[in-house]
């Protein structure tokens, strides 16, 4: 990783040990030691851009959204040509589900920099969100080829093979489970919609969610209330599934591990209860 800043008047060789130890830092994993090493820097020079920027990726990372968002645009304010902060603003606008303010950001990073692999990236999840799958395709190619390492191609699943999966997961279940499964449809869509990310407290970033259980479980449904009779249904996202996999095994395993997941949401268990059973 690299902050692409000029540091100019900041340029101060024992600030810029600390940056460069930042980046090792996010690079490895280490958020928290990110942002320790920034601090320091910012002690110093509060504006510094680059320390600021690096600020911004590890609350990214840490999944501090709101934050983070706080530190890109400060580091714009100040660089507005920075692509990078464009693209990472960008990133989390869309966590947050705010499309079209993302999409301008992702777009605004591609015209300062035509190389910017992450901006192709979430350009090509924005257009996914549009249905426009082919121009999706074509980014997420445009990534690949500028960094092959950060942004594999996503693993096709075709329908004949998901089917396959999913019957196959169905049979390991308990044939008790299987006869009250038959009456759930396993649906399958391309991306989740902003209703389903809402569903989720805190909201769901939608890049994440590989499946989803609509309805009510079996312990919810109840005489008293006649809503919970209702048909229920288990969704799966198709592109996202695609997406979080780097070869065939992977992806095949991701769908398993999804099928479980919201088989168990349908018989009651909680979150809690999923990552006991590893299915979280």
């Amino acid at each position: 990783m690299s902050t692409g800043i000029t540091t100019g008047p900041h340029d101060n060789p024992e600030l810029n040990e600390f940056l460069d130890l930042a980046e090792d830092a996010l690079d490895r994993g280490d958020p928290g030691a990110a942002l320790t090493l920034c601090d320091q820097v910012l002690a110093h020079v509060p504006d510094h851009p680059g320390a600021m920027f690096l600020t911004a990726e590890a609350y990214r990372d840490l999944r501090d959204l709101e934050e983070s968002e706080a530190r890109y645009r400060r580091v714009l304010q100040t660089t507005p040509d920075h692509a990078p902060s464009w693209s990472g603003l960008g990133t989390v606008l869309f966590d947050l589900l705010e499309f079209e303010p993302a999409r301008s950001c992702v777009l605004r990073a591609i015209r300062l920099d035509p190389a910017c692999a992450e901006a192709y990236y979430w350009r090509a999840m924005l257009r996914e969100r549009r249905r426009d799958y082919r121009g999706s395709d074509r980014d997420y190619r445009r990534a690949y080829r500028l960094d092959p390492e950060m942004y594999p191609m996503p693993v096709e699943l075709a329908d004949a093979m998901l089917e396959a999966v999913v019957e196959d997961a169905i049979r390991e279940l308990h044939p008790s489970i299987r006869v009250y499964l038959s009456q759930v449809p396993i649906l399958l869509d391309e991306v989740p919609d902003t209703d389903t990310c809402l569903d989720f407290d805190p909201p769901a970033p939608p890049g994440e969610i590989l499946g989803y259980f609509s309805g009510y479980s079996l312990q919810e449904r109840t005489l008293e209330n006649p809503w919970s009779n209702l048909p229920s249904a288990i969704v799966l996202f198709r592109r996202n599934l695609q997406r979080i996999a780097n070869d065939r095994e992977h992806l095949l395993h991701e769908l398993r591990v999804t099928v479980f997941h919201e088989v168990g949401h349908y018989l009651g268990l909680d979150e809690e209860d999923l990552e006991a059973r590893g299915l979280d």
